[in-house]
């Protein structure tokens, strides 16, 4: 049960940054984005690629210094 909520919770989180970031890309072209979804899906992907990162690496350090 907690892992499901806090891939829940890290989900909404991922979704909620990726929609800030896209509004702050909008406001300095000063319009919406011809390929809204496509570049928030991209924002996404690589957002949930930084998180893989870090915790693959977390985990190397963990094991490493054991």
């Amino acid at each position: 049960m907690a892992e499901a909520l806090t891939y829940t919770i890290v989900a909404i989180a991922l979704y909620l940054v990726s929609d800030w970031i896209l509004r702050r890309i909008e406001a300095a072209y000063g319009h919406p984005l011809e390929y809204r979804t496509l570049i928030f899906f991209a924002i996404l992907l690589l957002l949930a690629i930084l998180l893989l990162l870090a915790l693959a690496s977390f985990a190397l350090i963990r094991r490493l210094l054991s």
